[in-house]
């Protein structure tokens, strides 16, 4: 009777101690999960933050478009460039869950494109004087140099956030909890070149 107790003893000893390896895998799963999934979030309102700034240059666009074709006899194919990189631009959009290397470089290749066209308007707008000393326009002007330099700070600061979320779906052993969940790699912004270079704003009135 002692040796069928001692048995039954020894079992559910061995099956507490399944239960509780369980229970602790358990919980350490879910807590690798939580945390994924606040760095996930931290790089979607990232994200968030860069649509909103380019939103905002391509919101200030028409009106200057529309200010310089009012001031001044303007290259018609220099206003119809930037009108249609911008509407190529706002055409390119990526969820924050598709922010793979090839969508965000077809996003930075439109938004490069607008910001081309932009510093080319921008420039020809040098010889008209009479145009850069309208209030409107310089204000304009203001505005989007002041966004230019949001763009920055928002593409740094999505970087920043998608380089801890990386790191962390990498690293063993979360990166198996990444791997059930579909927690997927999430691309960069990389440094432009060129035509892709953000557009120089900056006037000498």
């Amino acid at each position: 009777m002692s040796e069928n107790t001692g048995s039954a003893k020894k079992k559910l000893s061995a099956t507490a101690i399944i239960i509780i390896v369980v229970a602790v895998i358990a919980v350490w799963a879910i807590g690798q999960y939580n945390k994924l999934v606040a760095l996930d979030e931290n790089v979607a309102n990232q994200w968030g933050n860069v649509e909103n700034v380019y939103q905002r240059r391509a919101d200030l666009i028409p009106n200057l478009v529309n200010t310089v074709k009012g001031a001044a006899e303007f290259e018609k194919s220099t206003l119809e460039s930037v009108i249609n990189a911008r509407a190529a631009a706002t055409q390119t959009k990526i969820d924050a869950s598709s922010l793979t290397e090839e969508n965000l470089a077809a996003f930075q290749a439109a938004q490069g494109e607008l910001g081309a066209a932009l510093g080319r308007l921008i420039a020809v707008t040098e010889n008209y004087p009479e145009l850069k000393a309208n209030e409107n326009f310089q204000e304009l002007q203001a505005q989007l140099e002041g966004t230019e330099n949001r763009i920055t700070v928002a593409r740094r600061d999505f970087n920043e956030a998608v380089r801890p979320y990386n790191s962390k779906i990498r690293r063993f052993p979360t990166n198996l909890i990444a791997n059930i969940f579909g927690f997927d790699k999430k691309a960069y912004f990389e440094a432009e070149e060129g035509a892709e270079q953000a557009p120089d704003v900056e006037f000498n009135f």
